[in-house]
């Protein structure tokens, strides 16, 4: 059986509210709700949410779908760039690409990419070790710790070139049986499972 890691899609940006506490755009909210029309999320029993409302948005639709509950898990959250607050796109995109060439490091404050990475794979790993591996599951979060995530389960060295593609609502999937990632970021609504 499959295990999925997805994140949300587009976001309704607002510099004057946190970054944990954006929903989805439009265009996130239709995306989402075309990816639960596909045939493979009525086989998940199992969607797991990072606690952000843009995720949770994200999640609830496909549990809907699914018709099982949704479970949050506080680990699950982004890399935590509070210090900084809001940061431009353009500049956003800059310390993205510093976060993910300087692992160890932390930009002006943010969660380094390691401490990152070790939380969103313990939560995941935690987990799976006490799944059903018969039974579908979803993760649903975030581009940058799955990421991280994604290059944990590969055997990779953390880089940005592992990144989504861009707009978000992409996930990668694996098998449950051994967790070996079997499909790179495809688009949430496109994937055929």
């Amino acid at each position: 059986m499959f295990g999925i890691y997805l994140t949300h899609p587009q976001v309704r940006i607002d510099p004057r509210v946190p970054v944990p506490q954006w929903g989805l755009s439009d265009l996130g909210w239709e995306r989402t709700r075309m990816a639960a029309e596909q045939p493979w999320v009525r086989l998940l029993g199992r969607i797991i949410s990072s606690p952000e409302k843009k995720a949770i948005e994200t999640a609830i639709i496909l549990a809907e779908a699914a018709g099982v509950p949704l479970e949050k898990d506080e680990e699950m959250a982004e890399n935590d760039r509070s210090a900084t607050g809001f940061l431009p796109p353009e500049e956003f995109e800059r310390a993205a690409d510093w976060f993910f060439a300087h692992p160890a490091a932390s930009f002006r404050g943010w969660e380094r990419a390691i401490d990152a990475q070790a939380r969103i794979s313990r939560a995941v790993f935690y987990i799976l070790d006490r799944h059903d591996p018969a039974v579908p599951i979803a993760f649903v979060g975030h581009g940058g710790v799955g990421t991280l995530l994604k290059c944990r389960m590969t055997g990779t060295a953390i880089a940005r070139s592992a990144d989504q593609l861009p707009g978000g609502g992409n996930l990668f999937a694996f098998r449950l049986a051994d967790r070996a990632v079997t499909c790179d970021w495809t688009p949430m609504e496109f994937w055929q499972g």
